[in-house]
């Protein structure tokens, strides 16, 4: 499950801050809080990588897919954005649940 997670956490590392350069250009936020908010973001995509496999790790990945989602109210783009990553942090953690259970069935 890590692997898939991991992965899928660094491509919303990317895509948080290719947003961000959207958001700096399209929103009426200042671009201060603009990169306060996304480089949070980030930062969180980036320590939830090694909290995945910790409990509560993917209890704190929906919660930054929620917030992902919810960055559409910024730049709109990401609500179509954020549904397809949270789509992905679903399929990863359920394909990753059933690799970890095939693998410990070894």
């Amino acid at each position: 499950m890590r692997t898939l997670c991991m992965s899928t956490l660094l491509s919303e590392f990317v895509v948080i801050g290719l947003a961000g350069l959207v958001a700096v250009r399209l929103s009426e936020a200042s671009p201060t809080a603009v990169w306060a908010v996304c480089g949070t973001a980030m930062v969180l995509c980036v320590a939830l990588c090694g909290l995945v496999s910790r409990p509560g790790g993917v209890q704190l990945g929906w919660v930054l897919q929620i917030g992902l989602v919810a960055s559409g109210f910024v730049v709109p783009a990401m609500f179509l954005l954020g549904a397809a990553f949270a789509g992905l942090w679903g399929a990863s953690v359920h394909v990753g649940r059933k690799v970890d259970a095939l693998k410990a069935a070894r």
